[in-house]
């Protein structure tokens, strides 16, 4: 059995694959998410990562579709207690923003959706800097202290906000945030390296990046001459013409038939090894795109093949 990790220094310890719930409801009906979700558990998996705006971006949708859906399988499944559940404020269409009404309403509309008492793992999906980060640390702290929410997150924030964030929650013995989640994979590590990578050091947090797959191009799928259908293909396929993007899939390549290991289990290993890291987000739309993901869990890289991978990303 797979080993759990710590989450930052909460008391939730989670698979070292969170996996991606924004497909539930989009490109994956009940059914379908169904089975990835028990392919999932049946692997060791308990982090599930959702938003209350998923999917709101599709015609017909108006946001926590996939809370929905998730919250169904819970019940249906009768494991609530064995599962990490995380989830974001802050853009669905009704909720935007962070003022503390709003935080309140919202994380009210995303228990009912999941069916739950309570959310681990609360995040603030963006930033919002017209909301004082007092108000923002003191909502969440009250949610906390409601039993409604474990514990409190951020993503898509600056290092100052961040810093700002943590030291009033310290001042004011606070609910503080205990994880990030920032955009960070092997094609994009300045949106984590640097200043907000070393706040995050420095208070213990535990980073779980999304787009760990650089959406869908650190599978290895996207090659020259190659056309893949899928509604993020245009965005993934923007790295084939980078002179990073094709180092690091011959990069990639070479640690892959080393291992005997698909591509994208060879990129989510790199980033599941990256400081401060305790588990990258990836979503599966069908069971067969889940062993290569859940291989993370049980793949370790030589220093040598770590070191292959960061120079070719640099």
């Amino acid at each position: 059995m797979t080993s759990l990790r710590p989450l930052g220094n909460s008391d939730l310890d989670v698979f070292p694959l969170a996996l991606g719930g924004n497909v539930f409801g989009w490109t994956a009906d009940e059914a379908q998410s169904f089975a990835v979700l028990d392919a999932y558990a049946a692997a060791g998996g308990n982090f599930i990562d959702s938003a209350d705006t998923y999917s709101s971006w599709v015609p017909g949708n108006e946001g926590g579709e996939s809370e929905t859906v998730i919250g169904k399988w819970l019940a249906s499944r009768g494991n609530r207690d064995e599962i990490v559940v995380a989830t974001k404020v802050g853009s669905h269409p009704q909720f935007k923003g962070l003022s503390a009404a709003n935080v309140k309403a919202a994380a009210e509309e995303s228990l009912r959706r999941l069916g739950t008492d309570r959310i681990d793992l609360y995040y603030t999906h963006f930033d919002d800097p017209s909301v004082p980060v007092e108000e923002i640390v003191t909502a969440l702290d009250d949610l906390v202290k409601e039993g409604k929410v474990r514990a409190v997150a951020a993503s898509n924030i600056s290092p100052e906000r961040l810093q700002e964030s943590l030291d009033f929650a310290d001042r004011e013995g606070l609910a503080r945030y205990v994880a990030l989640q920032p955009h960070y994979n092997l094609v994009s590590r300045d949106t984590y390296e640097g200043p907000l990578q070393q706040v995050a050091s420095r208070a213990g947090l535990a980073a779980v990046p999304y787009y760990a797959l650089a959406a869908g191009f650190l599978t290895g799928k996207y090659r020259p001459g190659t056309t893949v259908e899928s509604p993020r293909a245009a965005g993934a396929g923007q790295h084939l013409a980078t002179e990073r993007g094709q180092k690091v899939l011959a990069a990639l390549d070479t640690v892959a038939e080393a291992h005997g290991a698909e591509v994208a289990s060879v990129a989510l290993a790199w980033l599941a090894a990256r400081p401060t890291v305790a588990a990258p987000i990836a979503s599966a739309r069908t069971v067969e795109q889940l062993p290569a993901l859940l291989a993370v869990a049980d793949l370790t890289l030589t220093d040598e093949e770590l070191s292959l991978l960061t120079v070719a990303s640099a």
